[in-house]
């Protein structure tokens, strides 16, 4: 790939169909292809729609869509501020070291600054150790003492309904 101007823009509701691009090509590089059910319908209520859920930006190198992150806003008690959650980051192989996943945190810490935010935070895989030590190098610290816990599907539905008891 050619060195060429490397941009980073909110992404609009034209860009659905690149951003279901980039969550299958996230999900295929974490090894999660077959949980993706997300559709461009969806995205577009959920990311465009009355009700945004999440926002997006993406990196660009010349016109070309290179790379995206998914964030949203979430709150620290302890702070008594906002927080910018980042759900989801990804640039495409043929683009890795060329400054683009610094570039998407450099604006998602911006943002986070210029919105008041306390905090900017993540998760990573444990296997994923080149994502790993490029959040080291850029002074982001592992929360290793926090476990992140998840209720989904028919557990979701059972604990709203009352029916799982502990």
């Amino acid at each position: 790939m050619t060195q060429t101007t490397l941009t980073i823009r909110p992404a609009t509701g034209a860009d659905v169909p690149q951003i279901l691009a980039f969550i299958r090509d996230l999900a295929r590089y974490e090894r999660l292809e077959h949980e993706v059910r997300a559709t461009e319908a969806q995205l577009e209520a959920t990311l465009f729609g009355p009700k945004r859920y999440a926002e997006v930006i993406l990196a660009c190198l010349g016109e070309e869509p290179v790379g995206f992150a998914l964030f949203f806003h979430n709150y620290s008690t302890f702070l008594a501020r906002p927080g910018i959650y980042l759900e989801d980051l990804f640039v495409r192989e043929a683009a890795r070291g060329l400054g683009v996943g610094a570039a998407l945190l450099a604006w998602l810490a911006r943002t986070a600054l210029e919105r008041g935010c306390g905090r900017l935070e993540w998760s990573v895989l444990d296997w994923n150790t080149p994502a790993i030590g490029f959040y080291r190098r850029l002074g982001a610290v592992a929360q290793d003492e926090w476990t992140t816990w998840r209720v989904t599907g028919a557990a979701l539905e059972e604990l709203a309904g009352g029916r799982r008891q502990p």
